[in-house]
Parts: C-alpha cells; structure tokens; sequence
C-alpha cells in the first residue's frame, strides 16, 4: 500500500478543484462582460427611437452623461443577472466545451 503516492494523487486533485473554481469565476465574468456589452447596445439602440425634446439643450456634457448612465445601468443589470444571459453562455460554453 503505497499511501505517499495516494497522499499526493489527493493534493493535486484539490488543487485542480481549487484552480477550476477560479476558472468557472472568470468565465462567469467573462460571460457578465458579454451581457453587459449586449444591454449597452441594445439600450442606446432603443434611446435612438426617443423622440429629441425642446425643453433641454443638447451639449457634449449631456451626451457624455448619458453614454456614462448607459454604461453604469448595463453593467449593473448583468450583475443583478436579470435577464439570465450570462448564465445561458455560461451554461453552453460549459457545454459545448468543457464537457467533452
């Protein structure tokens, strides 16, 4: 019975336990990034529809606040996950890669 041998056959399976928990944290935020950049375009695309008003100029200021508010809202949608996005490229990367 070889119990060294045994010993370190547990070690390196904790370590590449450990290192695959790290690597499924960096695709989930890879895939957050992706759905982040989705909702981005899709928000300024739908701010394209909106009508110009009178009641307030438009000026570079603005135009740079508004882009900065779309990117902030973006951003923290993907991570409250309400649209599940990230979790569907998440789930079939995991799929269609990992698991073969």
């Amino acid at each position: 019975m070889n119990i060294n041998n045994n010993y370190t056959n547990l070690e390196l399976l904790k370590k590449k336990a450990e290192n695959n928990k790290q690597d499924d944290k960096k695709l989930m935020k890879a895939c957050e990034d992706i759905e982040a950049e989705f909702l981005k375009i899709m928000l300024k695309e739908m701010k394209k529809t909106v009508p110009e008003d009178s009641l307030f100029q438009k000026s570079q200021g603005r135009e740079i606040f508004e882009d900065l508010y779309t990117e902030n809202l973006a951003t923290k949608t993907s991570k409250g996950s309400s649209l599940g996005l990230a979790k569907s490229i998440y789930d079939q990367f995991n799929k269609t890669y990992i698991k073969k």
